[in-house]
C-alpha cells in the first residue's frame, strides 16, 4: 500500500495522539524508518506500558488462548500478555506479514478491542506497523476486512527530524555531519537483491560501532563496517568524508583555490565524494534564472566551470558525474549553467593547456 500523502516522524505522534485514542491506527513504511521505535515512544509519553506482538511470531491460538473449563463450560482464556487489567499500549507489529489465520484473529481485538469475553481496558489504545511488499519486505496481502478496520498512514523518512533526534541521543559526529551534507543519503530503497542499503537504522548501526572502535579507528575499518551498514554507493562516500574530516580537506578549500582535487589513486574514493557534494552545492545554489543571481553567484558559476575542467582531467567519470541529469532523465542542474559549460568548456581546457 502507498499514499502520496505522508507524515514524517516527527508529525506522527501528534497524529496518533488524537486518532490512537479513539480509532485503530496502521503505520505504513518502508524497513528502518523507526516505525516500533516511534510507536514505544508514543506510548511512553502516554505512560503506558507498551505490549508488542509480532506478527511473524504468532499463530491464531497466540491471541485466541486456550480453552479453560470454567462452572461446567468452556471458555477461551486469552494470554497473559494481552489480558491486563491496567490501560496500555497493544502494538501489532509485523501486522501484514502475519498468515490469514492470525489476521483474523486480530479482527474482533481490533475493531471491538477484545478477545472472547475479555475486553481491553478503558485507555487502550491498539497501534499496527508494517513494510510495504515493494520494499522487497516480508508482507502478505490485508484482507480488505482488515484493512477497513484501521486508520492507515503512511510514514516517511525525514532528515530534519532524524537530526534533531541524532543530536540527543548520542549519534557518531561523523554521522550527524556526512548526513547534514548529503540528507539525501539518510534513506535509499531496498534493492531487489540481497545487499545492504541505507536507513535511519543502518545509520544507527554506523554510528555504535564506531562509538565502539573510538577516535582512533584506521580507514579500512570505517570502509568495513560502512559497507556492512550502508548502501554501497553511500558507504564509499562515507569513507570519503571521513578522509576529509581527518586531513581538515574540504569542498570549500578547492573552491578558494587553497586546495585542488585529489589526484591520488588511493584517494579514489574521496574523489567520488568530493564530486558528489560538488554536484549537490551546485544544485543548492545556482538558481533557475541566471537573469536573477547576484553577483557572487555568478562569480562562483564561473569558479565552478574551471573545477569541472579540472576535476574531468583527473576522472572523466566524476566530472560526468556532476553535470548529469536526474534518476527520471531530465537535468538536475540549471539549464544556463549546463548551455554556459558546453560552450565555455572548449576555451578553458584550451587555457589550462
Amino acid at each position: 500500500m502507498h499514499s502520496a500523502i505522508t507524515v514524517t516522524p516527527g508529525q506522527l505522534p501528534g497524529l496518533l495522539l488524537h486518532v490512537a485514542v479513539v480509532r485503530p491506527v496502521f503505520v505504513w513504511g518502508a524497513p528502518g524508518i523507526g516505525k516500533s521505535s516511534l510507536v514505544r515512544d508514543f506510548a511512553a509519553s502516554l505512560g503506558l506500558d507498551c505490549v508488542t506482538l509480532v506478527g511473524t511470531q504468532l499463530a491464531a491460538e497466540d491471541l485466541i488462548g486456550v480453552p479453560e473449563l470454567r462452572e461446567g463450560r468452556s471458555r477461551f482464556a486469552p494470554p497473559e500478555m494481552i489480558a491486563r487489567d491496567e490501560p496500555y499500549c497493544l502494538f501489532l507489529d509485523e501486522l501484514n506479514a502475519s498468515g490469514p489465520d492470525v489476521q483474523k484473529a486480530f479482527y474482533s481485538l481490533i475493531l471491538d478491542r477484545r478477545i472472547g469475553d475479555y475486553e481491553l481496558p478503558p485507555g487502550s489504545i491498539v497501534i499496527g506497523a508494517g513494510n510495504r511488499s515493494s520494499d522487497n519486505a516480508l508482507a502478505r496481502p490485508m484482507a480488505s476486512a482488515l484493512v477497513n478496520r484501521l486508520v492507515h498512514v503512511h510514514l516517511r523518512a525525514s532528515h530534519a527530524d532524524w537530526s534533531a533526534w541524532a543530536q540527543e541521543a548520542g549519534i557518531h559526529p561523523w554521522v550527524i555531519a556526512y548526513l547534514a551534507e548529503r540528507p539525501d543519503h539518510l534513506w535509499s530503497a531496498p534493492p531487489k537483491t540481497e545487499e545492504t542499503f541505507s536507513t535511519p537504522r543502518s545509520w544507527h548501526m554506523l554510528s555504535d560501532a564506531l562509538r565502539s572502535y573510538g577516535d582512533d579507528v584506521g580507514e579500512e575499518v570505517v570502509r568495513l563496517l560502512a559497507a556492512g551498514t550502508l548502501s554501497p554507493v553511500h558507504a564509499s562516500a562515507f569513507g570519503g568524508y571521513v578522509k576529509i574530516v581527518r586531513h581538515r580537506y574540504g569542498l570549500d578549500a578547492i573552491l578558494r583555490g587553497d586546495a585542488g582535487w585529489p589526484a591520488h589513486p588511493n584517494d579514489r574514493d574521496l574523489l567520488y565524494f568530493l564530486a558528489e557534494t560538488f554536484r549537490a552545492r551546485l544544485v543548492k545554489e545556482l538558481p533557475a534564472d541566471k537573469d536573477r543571481a547576484p553577483a557572487s553567484v555568478r562569480q562562483f558559476a564561473h569558479r565552478a566551470k574551471a573545477m569541472l575542467v579540472e576535476l574531468a582531467e583527473l576522472s572523466l567519470e566524476c566530472g560526468r558525474l556532476v553535470i548529469a541529469a536526474g534518476e527520471d532523465g531530465a537535468p538536475v542542474l540549471p539549464a544556463w549553467f549546463l548551455v554556459e559549460v558546453s560552450r565555455d568548456l572548449p576555451r578553458l581546457v584550451a587555457a589550462r593547456a
